[in-house]
């Protein structure tokens, strides 16, 4: 992969949609971007983050997207274009801030919004629609229908931030983040960001009543604006039997499908890539051609509630189409959508025989799948942190013998709530909200409530959103003891640094703010241990729940993600079995290796009756020499050489 900041015009280059998203950028001129790592918006600050100093942008990871956001919208009052990434749980998180900054205006600035979503949750606790955000808070939107347009949207969405003076919003969806294709990169910005904050600001010409009707304004203009837009395009007949309204990966999938089944000249496909506000004029000239109607969008029925409320309102005079889409069955209502559901929706409605496979084959694929295939539960990475803490937090809630539980979080430690985390976590929700709901359970007392809880957070997490949840606690003395879960990364989107790893975005070398300083001036009881010593884990955690003293307590549980380490070192232990000392499933502990411990790194061999080490995968950490009660796993310390050593040390 070239630089991003690669200076050759016309240049066909394979990029993944957020690199595109970022090369269009850095082609508009942008000078700050701030970020919160999330999957699938994590890659378009990095990439600029590698060039930044160099195309002198500024750069940050956030503590989460609210200071994300102001810090890009501050940015933007003094002229330096500035944008903001997030996925659609990090927009919820600073919805405030969007809400205000959309009604202010950027002082004559300009301040884009790329907004990720994630149908399907491949990454996410939802698949949150986040259109509906930019339809209620009156922001313009738009949404790439390939790499090319993901690229092209963002310089396009800068002028138009500065023209109407206002926040503007890209939407994209994974497939268009995640995958690659063709970009053909256009001229480097030559534009110098120079910051003043102006005490009059720049006036724009909606007039200066109230802030909501100017607003209102700004809309009207850039509807206006998008029924000229480059990126809505109509393909196919001047008068067609079904027209498919489409926009983002969708697109794409609607092209598929008219192609296949040898539609071109029967099916018309209208590609909108300005989004909110509706196009109307456009729009309103389309669906006057057709009979049917046909949507294919990803996750909620957007465009097609927005033309039918735009039929609606045409009147008795205007067109009276059939429509199908969500509404009618026709596309799945929720999940990732796939070229499929698209052949499928067309030929129904076309009464075009399709079928994908033979259905004798298909009716075979099942059949095996459900005999051959073998099902695999959730788990963490062999020689993840996060299962010696569960391992050790269950075994003293169990000698407590109280019914106690933890809480859950976002991220790697949200396998706390399977049998990766022994089912220690029983209730969970945002980031933050193992803080959050470990404090309400903490003020029960006097409801009779006796059971001990542990609040988890992990460590990226508890920065993020969890010190508000323990300050309040603290405020209020709830009683429960909150555990960080610090494997020294944020490692579920990437190892993206954080306060506790003072690392920059920009690689530079920040103030470490480790998780124990901040509780030690909030006043609470903190212990730190590493989770790999388990008896001592246990006996700590035992120790904090039954701590009589009032308020709350934290754990930082800190041994660095096995993943991250791996890339610098060899492994720590070469590992084994005896297969003498192994009673496999004779022995008393139910084969507790392999079948609750469940390391990746274990494997057990059906033939043998034995437990064995999986030398692909096993990362040699040696927990597993800890839990087997007969012995039978033995570690031995892998000699570093001094090269390593030294390299290792730097």
């Amino acid at each position: 992969m070239p630089d991003i900041d690669i200076d050759s015009p016309g240049k066909s280059l394979m990029l993944m949609g957020n690199e595109a998203i970022a090369r269009g950028a850095l082609e508009a001129g942008v000078g700050f971007i701030a970020s919160y790592p999330g999957t699938p918006s994590s890659e378009i600050l990095p990439r600029l983050a590698e060039v930044a100093k160099r195309r002198n942008i500024y750069a940050e990871w956030s503590i989460n997207e609210i200071v994300a956001m102001l810090n890009a919208a501050a940015a933007a009052t003094t002229g330096v274009r500035s944008m903001a990434s997030m996925k659609q749980n990090g927009t919820n998180v600073a919805m405030d801030a969007i809400a205000n900054i959309i009604d202010r205006g950027n002082r004559g600035g300009s301040l884009v919004l790329v907004n990720a979503d994630d149908p399907g949750r491949r990454n996410s606790p939802n698949e949150q629609d986040t259109r509906s955000v930019a339809k209620m808070l009156d922001i313009p939107m738009l949404e790439p229908g390939d790499f090319q347009d993901a690229k092209d949207m963002v310089p396009w969405l800068f002028d138009l931030s500065e023209e109407l003076d206002c926040l503007v919003m890209l939407r994209v969806v994974a497939k268009i983040s995640h995958t690659r294709g063709n970009v053909t990169i256009g001229e480097l910005s030559t534009r110098e960001n120079r910051a003043h904050f102006d005490f009059v600001p720049k006036m724009k010409t909606f007039g200066q009543y109230n802030a909501h009707a100017r607003l209102h304004e700004k809309l009207k203009h850039a509807m206006a604006r998008f029924e000229e837009a480059p990126f809505n395009r109509y393909y196919g007949p001047e008068r067609p039997e079904l027209l498919i309204i489409s926009c983002g990966a969708s697109f794409l999938y609607a092209m598929e499908a008219v192609s296949i089944l040898g539609l071109k000249e029967r099916i018309g496909v209208l590609k909108l890539g300005t989004i909110w506000p509706l196009p109307e004029k456009l729009v309103e000239s389309h669906i006057r051609k057709a009979g049917q109607i046909l949507f294919i969008e990803e996750v909620d029925p957007f465009l097609e509630r927005s033309v039918m409320e735009l039929t609606a309102a045409l009147g008795p005079d205007g067109p009276r189409p059939v429509f199908y889409g969500k509404r009618s069955g026709h596309i799945p209502a929720h999940g990732e959508l796939t070229p499929d559901n698209a052949l499928q929706a067309v030929s129904r409605i076309m009464d075009k025989p399709y079928q994908a496979r033979d259905p004798e084959y298909t009716k075979a694929v099942q059949a095996a799948s459900q005999e051959e295939v073998i099902p695999r539960l959730g788990s963490l990475c062999a020689g993840c942190p996060h299962r010696a803490s569960y391992w050790a937090i269950n075994r003293a809630l169990k000698l407590d013998g109280r019914e106690g539980y933890a809480t859950g979080d976002a991220g790697c430690m949200s396998a706390g709530f399977g049998p990766g985390g022994f089912y220690v976590a029983k209730v969970g929700s945002c980031m933050g909200g193992g803080a959050g709901m470990a404090d309400g359970y903490g003020k029960l007392k006097q409801f009779g409530f006796d059971q001990p809880v542990l609040g988890g957070e992990g460590d990226s997490t508890f920065y993020h959103a969890a010190i508000p949840g323990l300050l309040n606690a603290v405020w209020n003395q709830s009683n429960f003891t909150l555990v960080v879960y610090d494997n020294s990364a944020t490692a579920m989107t990437g190892f993206q640094p954080h306060p506790g790893t003072g690392m920059t975005a920009m690689g530079d070398l920040g103030k470490a703010v480790p998780v124990e300083k901040i509780c030690e001036a909030f006043g609470v009881r903190c212990e730190v241990c590493d989770p790999f010593e388990l008896d001592k884990t246990t006996e700590t955690v035992l120790d904090l729940i039954r701590d009589e003293e009032r308020g709350p307590r934290v754990l930082v549980l800190r041994h660095e993600c096995e993943l991250q380490r791996a890339r610098r070192d060899e492994r720590p232990y070469e590992m084994s079995v005896d297969p003498e000392l192994c009673l496999g499933e004779s022995c008393g502990c139910d084969r507790l290796c392999t079948r609750v411990f469940r390391c990746p790194g274990l494997k057990w061999n059906a033939d043998t009756g034995k437990s064995e080490i999986d030398e692909v995968i096993c990362a040699g950490c040696g927990l597993c020499v800890d839990i087997c009660p007969q012995g039978a796993i033995s570690r031995k310390a892998i000699a570093i050489s001094e090269d390593a050593g030294e390299e290792a040390a730097s």
